[in-house]
């Protein structure tokens, strides 16, 4: 797969999870929900996910599987194609953009990287290769800021610097798993 695809964060979540195990999108709804494993880090509503399990159908990202019976109605499973688990091992592994990106989607990737038993280091390393020149041209511009151009710097500023902390705080702690 050359080119990602434009997905919005509850696909790509939905994707990455159906790109390491089959599954049906009220199990994926029940990761994501508030007492879920995944939604302590970002909580996605059933009906965002069933949503989202229709844009990847019609990406041909993942694909039906089978069926689960229960008590209930039969859930479909779907899993991840070639392209959509390829897709999805790109963004799980492509840093964020934005500093306040941290807090949603790479900490999104972090917990499912763990999930999966992967190791952060070259994640958190690239991370830290995108945050390092925004924290010095956002120092750069801050010298030369007066008012609240100066207060919304150092705003930003902090929290690039806390997010670069926050880096080294868990490489020194991220370990591969044995």
């Amino acid at each position: 797969m050359d080119a990602q695809p434009s997905l919005s964060v509850p696909e790509w979540l939905v994707l990455a999870i159906l790109g390491r195990q089959p599954m049906h999108g009220f199990a994926v709804a029940q990761l994501t929900a508030p007492d879920g494993e995944l939604g302590r880090v970002w909580q996605i509503p059933k009906a965002v996910i069933y949503r989202a399990i229709g844009r990847l159908l019609d990406a041909g990202l993942i694909t039906p599987e089978g069926t689960e019976p229960g008590l209930g109605p039969q859930r479909t499973v779907y899993a991840a194609t070639p392209d959509g688990a390829a897709a999805a091992q790109c963004w799980l592994h492509t840093p964020v953009d934005h500093v306040r990106d941290i807090r949603s989607q790479l900490l999104l990737k972090l917990a499912l990287l763990d999930r999966a038993g992967d190791d952060p280091a070259d994640l958190l390393r690239r991370q830290r290769e995108v945050l390092e020149p925004i924290a010095h041209a956002i120092e750069a511009r801050r010298s030369q800021s007066d008012g609240f151009d100066a207060t919304l710097l150092a705003w930003r500023q902090a929290t690039a610097i806390a997010a670069l902390d926050f880096l080294d705080m868990i490489t020194i702690t991220a370990s591969p798993r044995a």
